[in-house]
């Protein structure tokens, strides 16, 4: 017999044989521990506000924002703690874009050149990790993070073409992103996506006239070694996510078939946080015999 459950702390549902029952395993969208539960003694909570999707991950709507403009200063010691983790990992931090005016955290966003070993710009925020997200009690360990993005090698990246939307708009986004946590007192993870408009509105809009992207996942880094993912400061673990962003047919599917197929997919065509405004939608089918 199939039983049917779901994650206590995000919602995610799975199917499995109840031959499995008593078996515990981590949660494929939050890491949470979930056992199989016997379905005759169980009793699943109830939140009459949950939406979840076909793919059986909860939906997280937001409000409009209630919080006053809080102005933030940058947590020296930290900025220095994640850019020497940067170097060490990554590469030399060429340039730093500093925010001027900041709302509750104070998001900076270094930047590694190219080079010949990576052949692309890796950006990579500071200023998230600041404040602590609000995370289920399980998820303690994921309360502080930081994005990254890489960019193709003849982006440019300067302040004055940056007027234009189409050369500023991944910057835009990771600055968003990184603040959207302590906006809505909620959190950032794995496998988490983010529509281009908070509040969600349906359909989210692209980024920018250069590209059709308008939706963005949040995943593990994939052009960086392994230790970078993680900084261990004395107060507090920050851990560092890619930010990939989608098609919104890309976010539909995710939606109805779940993250893993959809990862599947990512990885047949090999798409990862290095942004390519050309890579093919891999859930649209594209005409022709081949």
């Amino acid at each position: 017999m199939i039983i049917s459950f779901g994650c206590e702390n995000c919602g995610r549902r799975y199917k499995v044989d109840d031959s499995r029952i008593g078996e515990t395993a981590k949660c494929k969208d939050c890491g949470a521990e979930i056992r199989v539960p016997d379905p005759e003694t169980h009793v699943e909570p109830q939140d009459p506000e949950a939406a979840f999707s076909p793919g059986g991950s909860q939906l997280h709507v937001h409000e409009a924002r209630t919080k006053d403009f809080e102005t933030a200063i940058g947590d020296e010691a930290s900025i220095e703690a994640i850019s020497n983790h940067i170097e060490s990992h990554v590469g030399k931090v060429d340039v730093v874009f500093h925010e001027l005016v900041s709302d509750l955290v104070h998001i900076d966003v270094h930047v590694v050149a190219p080079s010949e070993e990576r052949p692309f710009y890796t950006l990579v925020t500071s200023g998230m990790s600041d404040r602590p997200m609000t995370v289920p009690d399980e998820l303690h360990e994921h309360r502080f993070a930081e994005l990254v993005i890489s960019l193709p090698e003849d982006w440019t990246l300067s302040e004055d073409e940056f007027k234009d939307e189409a050369n500023y708009w991944p910057i835009r986004l990771i600055k968003t992103l990184a603040r959207l946590p302590h906006e809505y007192d909620t959190w950032l993870g794995f496998g988490h996506t983010v529509p281009n408009t908070v509040p969600n509105a349906d359909p989210p809009e692209p980024y920018a006239s250069n590209t059709g992207f308008s939706c963005a996942l949040v995943g593990i880094p994939l052009l960086v070694d392994e230790e970078f993912c993680t900084l261990e400061l004395p107060n507090k673990r920050i851990n560092f996510y890619s930010i990939v962003p989608m098609y919104d047919e890309e976010t539909e599917f995710k939606l109805e078939h779940g993250l893993d197929q959809l990862l599947n997919k990512f990885d047949k065509y090999e798409v990862c946080e290095l942004l390519d405004l050309e890579r093919r939608n891999v859930v649209k089918r594209r005409w022709g015999l081949f």
